[in-house]
């Protein structure tokens, strides 16, 4: 046994990962019964989820208390570079859409939801979580309101004494260092998922949506493999894809399975970590992206929403199927970091078509239909590139100041 335990920890996570992915089908074709097993993936959720919060709002704090002046972050150049993503990702469902017109057989099965009633109410929704009680905050995940009272915590405290300073610091630390310990755990917390997402949902049920899932995928990959890359090669001027590649395996298999950004925060935070970024930067940028870096709702929202266009045989210039990408990426930023978050905006897009608000509801059915699938490439997609872009912005300016540096992935 312990022979096995040291060449277990010699292994790297992702292989330790791929493992529990391995032993978690296998366990699910061969006893599908034993649903005990699924616990494992709902205490690693839930421990992720738990933990996130404070690591958030400690990290920030400290980060910004102890912030020297003239030491510059890089959160505009990330501002920039997730909201360049998102609307190009709702660009590209959009064409593929034109290009692969997808229509439903639309059911019934969601009229108990209640979707915003327009942009204004998605962005107020927004600028009430930004001034949410602190202690509501935290216990909700409300990841906007707790990025503000950290940022405003930490401002306020950047005059205390170098004592109150570092007892943040300790605290901050002994956070990471329970994130550590839940994240080694996270093969067990996969196969758990794995087996849980194989005995209750199969993929039978998934069939009848095959070319609607394949528009829907095929712009996510295209979005991580083409855009993303492109992005990343203008500002970096370097190949992209070692970079690529490590933020989704490191990152987006996590995301994948978990399918909650805000559950993989502190997954990306140790990447980051890893990576050696700027912690005042990755800090704020990280739980931030969580919010509004949101290529996959993007995509959802645009997708979903043309093919309900599709199916009722609705003409769209491409006015309107632009002022579509805009809202997409604008919704899609209001979006929760939670399972189906993107889902309740696609009556919000379908409004700007005058689609009633109960056929937009059947729309959002078959959304969850297909959520199986959808989410979890979706909350990849978004998740990875997080650190990708936080890390972009850093070596970009880097290349700009002439300086020399080595991608670490």
């Amino acid at each position: 046994m312990k022979t096995f335990i040291l060449k277990w920890n010699q292994l790297s996570l992702v292989k330790q990962i791929f493992m529990g992915i391995i032993v978690g089908i296998i366990l699910a074709l061969s006893i599908p019964n034993a649903t005990g097993i699924t616990i494992f993936g709902s205490l690693f959720v839930s421990s992720l989820k738990a933990v996130a919060p404070l690591l958030v709002l400690l990290l920030v704090m400290t980060a910004i208390s102890k912030h020297k002046k003239g030491h510059q972050t890089n959160m505009k150049s990330i501002l920039a570079l997730y909201g360049l993503s998102t609307f190009l990702a709702g660009l590209t469902a959009v064409i593929a859409s034109f290009l692969f017109p997808v229509s439903l057989s639309l059911v019934k099965g969601a009229e108990d939801l209640t979707p915003p009633d327009g942009i204004v109410e998605v962005l107020k929704s927004l600028l009430f979580n930004v001034v949410d009680n602190p202690v509501n905050a935290l216990m909700n995940a409300n990841y906007i309101g707790i990025l503000t009272w950290a940022i405003l915590l930490g401002v306020a405290l950047r005059n205390a004494h170098d004592s109150t300073k570092n007892l943040l610091a300790n605290f901050s630390d002994a956070l990471s260092q329970i994130v550590k310990w839940v994240i080694n755990l996270a093969p067990l917390g996969i196969m758990g998922l794995v087996f849980d997402t194989i005995t209750t949902n199969g993929l039978s049920s998934l069939l009848d949506y095959g070319k609607l899932l394949l528009v829907l995928i095929g712009c996510m990959l295209f979005i991580a493999f083409i855009v993303n890359p492109l992005i990343v090669y203008l500002n970096i001027r370097r190949n992209p894809y070692p970079l690529v590649f490590s933020c989704l395996k490191e990152s987006g298999i996590t995301a994948f399975f978990t399918r909650s950004s805000a559950a993989n925060i502190p997954i990306n935070m140790r990447l980051c970590e890893k990576m050696e970024l700027d912690t005042d930067t990755y800090s704020v940028s990280i739980p931030l992206g969580a919010t509004i870096n949101m290529a996959g709702a993007a995509v959802t929202i645009s997708v979903l929403t043309l093919a309900a266009v599709h199916t009722l045989g609705i003409e769209v210039d491409f006015g309107t199927a632009l002022i579509l990408s805009i809202l997409s990426a604008v919704s899609a930023a209001g979006a929760s970091g939670v399972t189906g978050g993107s889902l309740l905006l696609i009556p919000l897009a379908c409004s700007i078509f005058g689609i009633p608000n109960d056929i937009a509801i059947q729309v959002v059915g078959v959304g969850f239909i297909i959520g199986v699938l959808q989410d979890s490439f979706e909350t990849a997609l978004n998740s990875s590139s997080d650190v990708l872009f936080t890390a972009t912005a850093e070596y970009a300016k880097k290349r700009k100041e002439g300086k020399e540096y080595m991608i670490k992935v």
